[in-house]
């Protein structure tokens, strides 16, 4: 329309509502002028992730957060994280705005998602999500399904299996035969027929030779055991047979060192000895029937344990007897929690009242009434002296049983010098190391036992008594006439006993290889391993040459090394009385601090402190008494006889590893296997 020379535009009533209910931008025109980026973030990051883009984009962003409701698993860290969605709108598509704002969101480690662009392609993208994870959980309920059948089958023992195992252990048992053939027959030499050299138990040899008849009866191909006596002059590797009850006594012997062939095995007396000695450090009544009972179900669950905890199923049977010699020893001190146990009547009596008791039995031994039974009369427990009487006994056993087991150590390489027929070592070795020990340690052994048997009105000092024995002074109070010169000769053997252990054997070596000079000409020598290693070999071998320094260095160290060792081993097995007091201090203690409290309340109020207190005695008893002191004794019963006893006994051998499938018992069993894979 025309007005006065000014066009003025038209209003169209129709377009005009229309474009007021419309928006000015439309929607597809707004999408290509506006860039977004949508992902996943930690809901910590939010604030950081917002400042960033504000600051890139220069304002030109937007961004907005909406928290999940589940944590979500972290794949790096494999820990539930809160999480949060996010969408960010910037200007521009495509532009280096998008750029900018992608580095950033990687910077903080969001998961970039695709956003849809209208509420109908979200609609769709979110129905084919939830149909896909329908479907991906309807799959993986499926082969859940599947694999607990398979695992069952697996895991089931199998009827036709005799021994009941299940088809996955088939399967292992399988593995490790087929890997021991296999290792076995890289040992073997020949292309058509395998030779192998193999040691085997000659008690077995009859048995090795039945069953390879039984294979090759039924086998094209031949398998035969043909004895070598080439390898006369090699060592056999040692082999010792053992059950479940030695078993772990024998890797007690076997960690410290491997019996020479034909040695004597100390494990024989250590299956006694071990135990023992352990209950004399931990004697208590009442700790060693839980030590018992705790031996008693690891027995009874050896199947449990054999693959869940190999270290108890092996030793299962040496903590039932260390329980059984705790309680021996428990009885020996007469302790049951700290507390006397009454099994006789006592021998003191307290006539007046007054604490002071008289004995009840003849102390001159001349008739009439016997001293306590067994054990520690119950009189002793509580009395003002009862640690100086206790302390005394305890010193003085420990003492006697170290000195014993000593001489039985000594008395073992003497065996093995007997059955070797080695006179050098027997006499001039093992007969002055047995004169030593008895003329002093067993001397000093029977003035103990002397003094608590026999009745003397002043009794003289041990101390004192082997004082004047060492130095030669005169002893005023002997044990009974005639006692002085007694200790006088016996000194005398024993300083008799260094030299002649000291300077014959390495001349009698040197008298030997002259001879074997002499004899054998300019030839190699091929030394008898009994001559040039005599002495636990003494670092010559078969091809070495003949050192007389070395060898009598050699026996000089070894010489010393007894002396001085015999002392100091005597005063280590002191530990036995030391840790008995400790075991025993510590009981009482807990129990006064504990139930005593609780015993001298009044009713009613004493039965509830005794639950609590009895609880916390418990507790105590277990972490203290039936943990570290029950480690803290083996450690030292381990000690004594890997130090005191086999020092002088155990040489570093080989042992005999058997080649077996858990059942079968020689190396032959690899001639059967190579029998089967060469048969066409």
């Amino acid at each position: 329309m025309l007005i006065g020379g000014t066009v003025s535009p038209t209003v169209d009533e129709e377009s005009f509502e229309v474009s007021a209910k419309r928006p000015l931008v439309g929607a597809d025109e707004l999408a290509g002028r506006l860039g977004h980026l949508s992902g996943v973030v930690l809901k910590a990051d939010e604030e950081r992730l917002a400042r960033a883009l504000w600051r890139t984009g220069r304002g030109n962003t937007f961004v907005k957060f909406e928290p999940i409701n589940e944590k979500l698993e972290d794949p790096k860290t494999g820990l539930p994280v809160e999480k949060s969605v996010f969408v960010i709108y910037f200007q521009g598509v495509g532009g280096s705005m998008q750029q900018k704002v992608l580095k950033v969101c990687q910077a903080f480690g969001a998961n970039i998602y695709e956003w849809p662009v209208s509420a109908s392609a979200a609609t769709a993208r979110h129905g084919y999500l939830q149909k896909q994870l329908e479907e991906k959980t309807s799959a993986l309920q499926a082969y859940k399904s599947f694999m607990l059948v398979e695992m069952d089958e697996l895991l089931r023992p199998s009827p036709q299996n005799p021994v009941g195992n299940s088809m996955i252990e088939e399967w292992r048992l399988f593995c490790i035969k087929e890997k021991a053939i296999y290792s076995i027959m890289n040992l073997c030499s020949g292309e058509i027929a395998l030779r192998v050299n193999v040691w085997y138990p000659a008690s077995d040899e009859a048995s090795i030779h039945a069953l390879l008849n039984k294979v090759n009866s039924g086998s094209q191909q031949g398998a035969f055991l043909t004895p070598d006596k080439g390898f006369g002059n090699s060592m056999p590797p040692t082999y010792i047979r053992t059950n479940e009850y030695t078993e772990a006594f024998q890797d007690v012997i076997d960690t410290y060192g491997i019996p020479k062939y034909q040695e004597a095995n100390p494990a024989l007396l250590t299956v006694v000895t071990f135990p023992f000695i352990f209950g004399m450090m931990y004697g208590d009544v009442g700790h060693g029937t839980l030590l018992l009972l705790a031996g008693i179900w690891m027995c009874r669950n050896s199947e449990s344990l054999r693959y869940t905890v190999p270290a108890l199923f092996t030793g299962r049977y040496m903590v039932f007897s260390m329980g059984i010699f705790a309680i021996f020893a428990g009885f020996m001190y007469n302790d049951f929690f700290s507390v006397g146990l009454q099994l006789f009547d006592s021998r003191w009596e307290d006539k007046n009242g007054d604490g002071n008791f008289t004995p009840l039995y003849d102390v001159t031994n001349s008739g009439g009434r016997g001293p306590y039974p067994f054990g520690l009369d119950w009189a002793w427990v509580g009395s003002s002296n009862e640690l100086l009487y206790v302390n005394s006994m305890k010193m003085k056993l420990s003492v006697l049983f170290g000195v014993l087991q000593m001489i039985v150590g000594v008395f073992l390489k003497w065996s093995n010098a007997f059955h070797s027929r080695n006179l050098t070592d027997f006499i001039f070795e093992c007969l002055p190391m047995m004169t030593f020990m008895v003329c002093f340690f067993g001397w000093m052994d029977w003035m103990i036992l002397y003094k608590w048997v026999h009745p003397i009105d002043n009794p003289p000092s041990i101390i004192n008594s082997l004082i004047c024995m060492a130095m030669g002074q005169q002893d005023f109070f002997p044990f009974w006439d005639g006692s002085v010169e007694i200790a006088q000769m016996l000194m005398k053997f024993t300083v008799l006993a260094v030299p002649l252990m000291l300077l014959p054997k390495p001349f009698i070596l040197l008298y030997q290889h002259n001879q074997s000079v002499k004899n054998k000409g300019d030839h190699e020598l091929l030394r008898d391993e009994g001559v040039a290693t005599a002495g636990h070999g003494g670092g010559h071998g078969h091809g070495e040459e003949f050192e007389f320094g070395e060898i009598f260095i050699h026996q000089i160290i070894e010489t010393i090394e007894f002396v001085l060792g015999t002392v100091s081993h005597t005063a280590s097995y002191l530990r036995i009385w030391a840790l008995s007091l400790a075991h025993q201090q510590l009981s009482l203690v807990f129990f006064q601090k504990t139930l005593t409290m609780g015993l001298e309340m009044t009713f009613p109020s004493n039965g509830i402190m005794l639950y609590f207190m009895f609880a916390a005695w418990f507790g105590i008893t277990c972490a203290v008494l039936l943990g570290m002191d029950v480690l803290e004794c083996f450690l030292h019963t381990l000690r004594l006889h890997w130090v005191e006893f086999q020092s002088n006994l155990v040489s570093l051998k080989v042992v005999f590893v058997l080649f077996c499938f858990f059942v079968g018992f020689a190396v032959v069993w690899c001639l059967f296997c190579c029998i089967f894979l060469l048969t066409p």
